[in-house]
């Protein structure tokens, strides 16, 4: 597959339009985490800033890292401590506490890098704790958008940008890093949207509308909002996207050494 095809670019504001929910619904990854006052913490993947904000606001000594440009100026704007940087190459020696990450790391394809640069970023005994999509996560919605590409004549998986895992796939990763995997699950979590699935699509679909041509995309969010709302549009116009979520906490317990 060719990459390029699957780039994603972020606006701080359009994400907080169409997907301001994403930092909302991270309690339950915050409260796995359970951070402490003083711990040395990166935020690994951190949009636009929310979740950042909330664990200095706990005295969490936090670093963030995002590959959006946009997306840490948009953190840095608020006081806070963001670098851009790429998740599959984190450049941290071993000096964190813990390593948090929420709806991110199912866009790194490269997922073992992304968890070497991980374990290479914690001290001994540093906990790596995330949410991401799992396996079957917006299936409905792939759904849709694969139907409206085929009458195109293209291939959704030549344009596919996510990595949705099994807990038996991410917990082989992880142990096979070096992590004990002290708790992981497969959810369900059917999401509310803010606005209707078009916004959704073109603030986490953009490889998807840019396969095609600048004058069919209209139409081609018109089919796939026809064939998604029987399943995904209440009688009141609300919409609502098939969500299931991967939450996780491991940690590093075996010794470290200096690289």
């Amino acid at each position: 597959m060719d990459e390029n095809k699957s780039q994603q670019s972020w606006d701080p504001e359009r994400y907080e339009r169409n997907a301001g929910f994403v930092a909302d619904l991270g309690a339950g990854v915050m409260d796995l985490l359970a951070p402490k006052a003083g711990e040395r913490i990166l935020d690994l993947g951190c949009g636009h800033g929310k979740l950042t904000q909330i664990l200095a606001d706990m005295g969490a000594k936090v670093i963030a890292v995002d590959a959006s440009t946009e997306q840490v100026q948009a953190t840095c704007a608020m006081g806070l401590d963001a670098r851009v940087m790429d998740a599959t190459k984190l450049t941290f020696d071993h000096q964190f506490d813990a390593v948090f990450s929420n709806a991110v790391l199912h866009w790194i394809k490269d997922a073992d890098a992304a968890i070497a640069g991980v374990k290479r970023a914690l001290v001994a005994g540093g906990r790596f704790v995330g949410e991401m999509g799992g396996y079957g996560n917006v299936a409905r919605v792939g759904l849709g958008v694969e139907r409206a590409l085929q009458k195109r004549g293209l291939a959704i998986a030549d344009y596919w940008p996510w990595y949705f895992p099994t807990p038996d796939d991410y917990a082989a990763r992880l142990q096979a890093a070096g992590f004990t995997v002290r708790h992981i699950e497969l959810f369900e979590r059917p999401t509310p949207l803010p606005g209707e699935v078009g916004g959704w699509l073109e603030t986490f679909g953009e490889s998807f509308i840019n396969a095609v041509a600048e004058n069919d995309r209209k139409a081609l969010l018109d089919e796939v909002r026809e064939d998604l709302a029987p399943d995904l549009r209440d009688a009141d116009g609300n919409w609502t996207v098939d969500y299931v979520r991967l939450r996780f906490q491991a940690v590093l317990d075996e010794p470290v050494e200096k690289s």
